[in-house]
């Protein structure tokens, strides 16, 4: 089994901006007349897509929506984040993004030439991401993106990230590409869930919750993007791939 492809999270992996988004949620829900999130729903909202977030929070209050009504909060939200980001000089972005995108377009898979691929999984909307990845001048590096407008569920369910496989296969049909041939790199429990639901190993970095919390349920935990090994992680799949290989013999 040989790492081929990369795929990263977008909010609390390449952004900073999980604080922009609870506060317009909650600017949202005050405009509704509805009360604002309580401690325990911001926490469970880190890492859902911003509908599943919505579903959860009208339904807490007793308010049933249509899905009319729920598609306006929606766009009202990615409206008012992209105003936000318009008053930015400079985008949040994590130290050691730019970094280990090139580790990962300078190396090739170990087993031929093919080089590793990028893909991006996340339940923000496409609009967002696209946006930041055009300013922070990356959108050429991935060619793979899942975003919350693509799919029907959030994460923890594997959808996405299960998506971005068979996307990556249509692209590239010689890659012949498994989900346990994909590294995932996370920040919550809910996109760690995700990708391991899909059978992807996966990094948890310590951007958005302790340490000792993600390091119970990944492959890989760093404090930082700048402290990942790609060297060493290749290493790993590709015993894994050697043993499978005497396994079979």
């Amino acid at each position: 089994m040989s790492l081929k492809a990369v795929l990263f999270d977008f909010n609390g992996v390449i952004i900073k901006d999980e604080p922009i988004h609870l506060h317009l949620i909650d600017e949202i829900l005050i405009q509704e007349n509805l009360q604002p999130q309580r401690v325990n729903e911001r926490q469970a909202a880190l890492g859902r897509s911003d509908r599943a977030c919505f579903q959860q929070l009208l339904a807490n209050r007793g308010r049933v929506v249509s899905e009319d009504y729920l598609s306006l909060l929606l766009n009202r939200k990615a409206e008012a984040y992209v105003l936000e980001l318009e008053k930015m000089e400079k985008l949040p972005l994590y130290p050691g993004v730019e970094d280990l995108i090139y580790q990962v377009r300078s190396r090739s898979v170990s087993a031929d030439s093919h080089p590793l691929k990028l893909g991006l999984v996340s339940g923000a909307f496409r609009q967002e991401i696209e946006l930041v990845l055009n300013r922070a001048k990356l959108a050429e590096y991935f060619k793979i993106i899942v975003a919350g407008d693509d799919i029907t569920t959030s994460k923890p369910e594997p959808e996405g990230y299960l998506l971005a496989v068979e996307r990556f296969n249509q692209a590239y049909p010689d890659l012949n590409l498994q989900p346990q041939e994909c590294l995932a790199i996370e920040d919550t429990p809910a996109g760690i869930e995700a990708a391991k639901s899909a059978r992807m190993q996966v990094v948890g970095v310590a951007n958005t919750y302790p340490f000792h919390m993600l390091q119970r349920c990944c492959n890989w935990t760093v404090d930082y993007l700048t402290d990942l090994d790609l060297d060493w992680v290749q290493q790993v799949y590709s015993q894994k791939d050697s043993q499978l290989a005497l396994s079979e013999c």
